[in-house]
């Protein structure tokens, strides 16, 4: 069982700024952008846009960790993608470069002004700048739009802010799609994403009980820190390049423990490999009911023969087949 790699060959990546293989001049972004939901996707398909226009290369500026994480580590927001996943859509995307920035103390005191003319101007040679409605870098968050903008006319870059995308009446962004898996919703998730949530991870040894019923599962210990609330959900599992179908739980064990810790266990449709030690990725498609104790096996297991009929049912729909076919 191979690990199928996040990343491509085509996308460049930079750990700093400072690397002389850097391709310039630019069109340039600036953002943690956790998770590349519609909202960031709009940006990047505008500077994949204007660069194409300026003969510049699409570029993208992304900081590791989250600044909170630095700045305000109590209030700092679990992210929904790791470093790979998050590169990974980037190259999807169309970016051509992303330079990873480490935020830092040091890199947080800098003035965004200095940043601005030594970095994106002199470095990178960025003909045009785009920013997410909102975003805000250096000291004190003086690196705004309108700081872009003032700074870009006095030393000839054009700079503009993206308007934010809204689905049924709400603003997409990371906080609202993290709000909206923790409660379950995985369908609106989807939509402010534009792809089922994922997460990826490990498969390790469980209590082998799935076996012992007729439903192995596969344990996964996720890379991802954001999981959806506790439940049973239709899902796809990557294995070996092919998208499977499968359902997944999400939860404690109730039925059999009162102190466990929260596992992800994937049972995949028609298979029967081993998968241990693997590296998985598990798309969430829609949710089946939530996580509930049983009194003993047998009504577990029928609970589980019910599920995956449930899910067998949801995988037939014609919308769904498409919506794999895109995975």
């Amino acid at each position: 069982m191979r690990e199928i790699p996040f990343l491509g060959s085509g996308m460049k990546i930079f750990h700093g700024t400072e690397n002389a293989n850097i391709m310039r001049p630019t069109v340039l972004t600036l953002g943690v952008f956790d998770g590349l939901h519609l909202g960031h996707q709009r940006i990047m398909q505008t500077v994949v846009d204007r660069a194409k226009a300026a003969g510049a290369v699409p570029t993208a500026i992304t900081f590791d960790p989250h600044p909170r994480a630095v700045l305000h580590r109590e209030s700092a927001p679990p992210l929904l993608q790791t470093l790979d996943q998050r590169l990974a859509n980037l190259e999807f995307l169309g970016i051509e470069q992303t330079i990873v920035v480490k935020f830092d103390e040091d890199f947080a005191a800098q003035p965004a002004e200095d940043f601005l003319s030594n970095i994106v101007y002199d470095r990178l040679q960025a003909r045009e700048v785009y920013l997410g409605q909102g975003f805000a870098f250096g000291r004190n968050r003086g690196g705004n739009i309108d700081l872009l903008r003032s700074t870009g006319e006095k030393l000839g870059f054009v700079a503009d802010e993206v308007d934010e995308v809204q689905l049924r009446g709400r603003r997409v962004s990371s906080s609202a799609i993290r709000k909206l898996l923790a409660n379950g919703q995985i369908n609106l998730a989807r939509r402010m994403l534009g792809r089922p949530y994922g997460v990826e991870g490990v498969i390790i040894r469980g209590n082998r009980r799935g076996h012992t019923i007729g439903f192995p599962t596969a344990n996964l210990k996720p890379h991802n820190r954001v999981i959806p609330r506790y439940g049973v959900y239709a899902t796809a599992t990557l294995i070996d390049g092919i998208w499977r179908k499968s359902i997944t739980n999400i939860g404690v064990r109730p039925t059999f423990e009162s102190d466990a810790d929260p596992s992800i266990e994937s049972y995949i449709f028609d298979f029967d490999g081993d998968l241990y030690g693997a590296v998985l990725r598990v798309r969430f498609l829609h949710g089946i009911r939530d996580e509930r104790k049983f009194n003993g096996i047998d009504e577990l297991k029928a609970q589980i023969e019910l599920d995956t009929t449930r899910a067998r049912n949801y995988f037939r729909h014609q919308g769904v087949k498409n919506m794999l076919a895109l995975l």
